[in-house]
């Protein structure tokens, strides 16, 4: 895994994309390590415009953490994405003792015969290795397989800005002897200009939704705060405990998958996808929202599965 401390810079006319190098900033092994998105800036000042005369221009900033609280969450920022919040490669068949491989850190070991918990922290048995080729506008990472028990994966993950886009495309090959299935989201943790989550935000999407009923998501957070009218959900007023919620009637579209309002300012933030997702899902807090789209895996050895991720933000 790289070593390096240095952030890598992505930009072009009007974003800046910050992105940590893996293993500098966060080193959990529940989150992929690569392409690990801190910070997105639209429309930041040039450097040297203060003095220039006239109202000064401000960027719009979109990345907030997980939580504010120190040892709180498990270390989430930005653009995140996960492999197998539930459905980890190769777990349900190891041996307490044994490996198993985590896409996008590397072999974890499992400790018992206790059911996977995306939340538990797991001994690091091999972190993958990982090469990285950057430019001004894009950073490639390419993370190598290691066999784990006839799993072998190589992912190839590219980051790409363009005016006002950002686009994350990912290849994941199976160079190994078994299926990987499994999922993969993007834990978007956002808070527009760090502006509180509340009635000022409307979450879009371009079909009609409705709520998971309560009694499909026992032991989840509660979402009694949000409210849906057709396509939009809304917080009711300024959430005091975490929420989350699953949606329902969503579908592959070549629209939006989500737009995120920021009401007052009209800054917004949307997704796009070019795959039919598999689960839709919104988490938040007073200060962070982050819509989740799923995209199901299924690669057999010798096969490779491509989807891609596009963002662009507007103000």
């Amino acid at each position: 895994m790289i070593a390096s401390e240095t952030p890598i810079v992505l930009q072009s006319e009007r974003l800046t994309v910050t992105i940590a190098a893996p293993g500098s900033m966060y080193r959990g092994t529940r989150f992929d390590w690569t392409g690990f998105v801190t910070q997105v800036v639209l429309d930041a000042p040039p450097l040297g415009a203060a003095g220039r005369g006239g109202p000064p221009r401000r960027g719009h900033t979109f990345c907030v953490v997980e939580s504010y609280v120190p040892g709180q969450g498990s270390g989430g920022m930005g653009l995140c994405n996960e492999f197998g919040i539930e459905l980890p490669v190769g777990y349900d068949d190891a041996r307490p003792g044994e490996s198993f491989p985590k896409l996008g850190v590397g072999l974890l070991t499992r400790p018992d015969d206790a059911s996977y918990n995306f939340f538990r922290p797991y001994p690091i048995a091999e972190l993958f290795p990982v090469t990285m080729e950057t430019s001004a506008t894009q950073a490639t990472f390419t993370v190598a397989p290691l066999d784990c028990r006839g799993y072998a994966a190589r992912l190839v993950k590219t980051l790409a800005v363009n005016e006002n886009e950002l686009t994350i495309a990912y290849a994941l090959e199976n160079v190994g002897e078994k299926p990987l299935v499994t999922h993969e989201y993007c834990h978007n943790f956002m808070g527009i200009d760090s502006h509180p989550i509340g009635p000022d935000y409307v979450l879009r999407t371009p079909y009609p939704i409705t709520l998971e009923p309560p009694a499909e998501r026992a032991g989840r957070m509660a979402s009694e705060d949000l409210e849906v009218v057709g396509g939009e959900l809304r917080c009711r007023v300024m959430p005091q405990h975490q929420f989350y919620a699953r949606l329902q009637g969503f579908s592959r579209t070549d629209m939006a998958q989500w737009e995120l309002t920021h009401k007052p300012s009209g800054v917004t933030l949307k997704e796009y996808d070019d795959f039919t997702p598999v689960r839709v899902a919104v988490w938040g807090a007073i200060h962070v929202i982050s819509a989740e789209v799923f995209v199901g895996i299924n690669v057999q050895p010798g096969a490779t599965q491509h989807w891609t991720r596009r963002y662009t933000f507007n103000g």
